[in-house]
């Protein structure tokens, strides 16, 4: 059975909301002993043991926005300054997935913590609502607006991922960009107005013509490329007929546990039929919990 934890959960900086509202707190944390974690635009920079590099507010741009993340447990002060511009592609680089299999669990959280929020504050210097400067405040967990006071938030958008189950085979997609014979399990952004469980019978319907029922809730995953909490769920499908919509899916097809073990008795989990997804996505929680296996 898999104890691995989900990743980007499990930080152990504490968030220490009771501070974000009291300047005089913050500024005194801003000190010797503050830590600011070292970024390459968003990517993590590691140290020589391979796991997250730390500096000091020497190395940091007077001027720069700095986003309180939390206290250690020394109660020294961790920091994480916005960068200038974000990359175009949202999606993970290869230099990002490579950390997260370095970095060991609570400081992949901290990693993913402080991605989610420097991306957000370099995305939202501006008001949505009145087009004014915005400036950073309550520590960096809010942007309000010099123009017309309109306060901002953090966002974090809801994706549901799931598992469709029929008669002891499970449905999975690909995408594209994935390497050759990879699937995994299929996505879908929450859409205003619908339940989780409404999203999933719907993403589902869509990207490859399933009706489902009995939609679970099983885990959750913060996801921040760029802020997305990835919301796991498993369904039962009514049939197995596919009607794939290829401008979501590049292939769907349903997979039979012997593929599926075969894949993951394989090394690296790449099977003759089937890569199973990467260790550190919720997809590949999501399929070891089918299997019996978490």
């Amino acid at each position: 059975m898999s104890t691995r934890p989900i990743a980007f959960t499990g930080g152990l900086l504490d968030r220490s909301d009771q501070l974000r509202n009291d300047p005089e707190a913050l500024g005194a944390l801003l000190g010797p002993r503050a830590r600011v974690l070292r970024l390459e635009g968003l990517e993590p920079v590691l140290d020589a043991e391979g796991g997250l590099a730390w500096g000091s507010l020497a190395e940091i741009d007077p001027v720069a926005e700095l986003v309180f993340l939390g206290l250690d447990a020394e109660g020294r002060g961790h920091f994480v300054a916005a960068p200038a511009s974000v990359p175009a592609s949202p999606h993970a680089s290869p230099r990002s997935w490579a950390a997260m299999a370095m970095l060991s669990p609570d400081q992949l959280a901290s990693y993913g913590t402080a991605r989610a929020l420097a991306s957000w504050h370099a995305r939202h210097r501006h008001c949505a609502q009145c087009g004014g400067a915005t400036r950073l405040a309550k520590g960096g967990w809010q942007r309000n607006c010099e123009g017309c006071g309109a306060e901002h938030f953090p966002r974090t958008d809801p994706v549901t991922i799931m598992t469709v189950e029929h008669e002891d085979a499970l449905l999975m997609g690909r995408q594209p960009r994935f390497p050759p014979r990879r699937y995994s399990a299929l996505a879908g952004f929450v859409e205003p107005g619908e339940s989780l469980e409404e999203a999933v019978a719907r993403e589902v319907f869509e990207e490859a013509g399933v009706r489902v029922d009995d939609v679970r809730y099983v885990a959750s995953q913060p996801w921040p490329f760029p802020s997305s909490l990835m919301i796991g769920c498993h369904a039962v499908a009514r049939s197995r007929e596919l009607v794939i919509d290829h401008t979501e899916l590049e292939d769907a097809r349903w997979f039979s546990r012997a593929e599926i073990a075969e894949a993951f008795a394989a090394p690296g989990g790449e099977g003759p039929s089937l890569i199973v997804p990467p260790p550190f996505a919720i997809a590949r929680h999501l399929v070891e919990r089918w299997m019996g296996m978490a």
